[in-house]
Formats: C-alpha cells, sequence, structure tokens
C-alpha cells in the first residue's frame, strides 16, 4: 500500500463516492469524512428554486466545509491508519460556477481563494466517472425527494467543472476511475477492481 495518509474519493450526484468512501474505512479501519449536505437547509429550497436560492446555498457549502474539514484535517487519530473523505473542498467551486451567475460566482471565487489556500490537500484524489445517464438513473434509484429535479444538463455541467478542475491542477495527484460499469456494491470483483487501483496492488 502506498503511503497514503488521506483520501479523497469524488464523483458526480449519485456516483457512488460515498458507499465506496464507507466501504473502504469500514474494512480498514481508517477515519470517515462525510460530507453534511442532508443537514443543508437550502439544498431543497435551492433545488426547487435555484435562481433563488443558488448565492446562499453555496455560500453555506463554503462555509460548512470548511468548518469540517479544518477540524478533521488538523487533528490526527492515532488508531486509524489513514482517513477518507468523500468530499473535496475544490467542490465548492465546481458546483458554484455551475448554479451562479457570472457576477455571483467572482465574488464567490475571491471568497474561495482566500480561504482554499489552508485546506491540507490529499495523497490521493479517486474520481468515479459515471455517465449522466447512469448518474440519473442512480438518482432516481436511491429516491431522495429534494434530487428528482436535477437535470441531466446540470449533471452534464458538474461533470465539465470536475474535468476542466483537472486539467487546472498540478499539485494532486487524481486517479479517475471509469465507475459506469462497475458495481462495487453487489460485486466482490468489481470492489477489488477499484481497491487494487487506489492502493495499487498488483
Amino acid at each position: 500500500m502506498e503511503d497514503l495518509n488521506y483520501i479523497v474519493i469524488e464523483g458526480n450526484i449519485g456516483a457512488g463516492k460515498t458507499t465506496l468512501s464507507k466501504m473502504i474505512t469500514e474494512e480498514y479501519n481508517a477515519r470517515l469524512i462525510l460530507e453534511q449536505f442532508a443537514d443543508n437547509p437550502f439544498l431543497p429550497k435551492f433545488y426547487k428554486d435555484p435562481d433563488k436560492y443558488s448565492f446562499q446555498l453555496e455560500l453555506s457549502f463554503l462555509a460548512e466545509r470548511y468548518q469540517q474539514l479544518n477540524q478533521e484535517l488538523t487533528s490526527r487519530d492515532l488508531f486509524r491508519p489513514f482517513t477518507v473523505a468523500d468530499y473535496y473542498f475544490m467542490k465548492s467551486l465546481i458546483f458554484a460556477k455551475a448554479t451562479l451567475s457570472e457576477d455571483e460566482y467572482n465574488l464567490y471565487r475571491q471568497i474561495f481563494n482566500i480561504i482554499y489556500k489552508s485546506i491540507p490537500r490529499p495523497d490521493l484524489y479517486v474520481y468515479l466517472h459515471v455517465s449522466v445517464d447512469k448518474l440519473h438513473e442512480n438518482i432516481k434509484k436511491r429516491g431522495r425527494d429534494y434530487e428528482m429535479g436535477i437535470s441531466p444538463d446540470y449533471l452534464s455541467r458538474i461533470q465539465e467543472g470536475y474535468f476542466d478542475f483537472f486539467k487546472q491542477q498540478n499539485d494532486i495527484k487524481y486517479l479517475v476511475i471509469d465507475a459506469g460499469n462497475l458495481d462495487f456494491v453487489e460485486n466482490d470483483n468489481d470492489y477489488k477492481v477499484i481497491k487494487d487501483l487506489i492502493f495499487k496492488k498488483k
């Protein structure tokens, strides 16, 4: 296993990042950091009226993610071999670009850049790539009421935002996994494939 102290597992909405993060941390007794998105009061409002609530939503997520990551990553757990998070702070900028107007985004980015400098970088950033059609299918299947209005166009913009992010960053090690045809929940072999890629097992 590589010297991995901090791993991020990311992906678009419905890609399975939280499920995979939980599976890995359970198997390896690692520390788990999960995004607390369900507690955000603006999220259901945003999905119903994005033009009205997008700026409030993105600012609240920015504050929550910073507070959580700053607290979790600056403290060590001697009984856990490494940390896995199901999101990275840069997610804030990716989603903001897809939801905010140009003027709002420019202001938001100024605030983001000030905060981002103090956030620790992961040793490995894993991105689960899943087609938009499959993402939409996964979202429908898990049945969260406030997600039912998510459009394929919105998922496409988020996906483009992630790949734009990868092109612009050169201080983070990335692993992009095409997970569209992998069922790592029900198929042990598929789960092993992903683990072998992350931990570089032959």
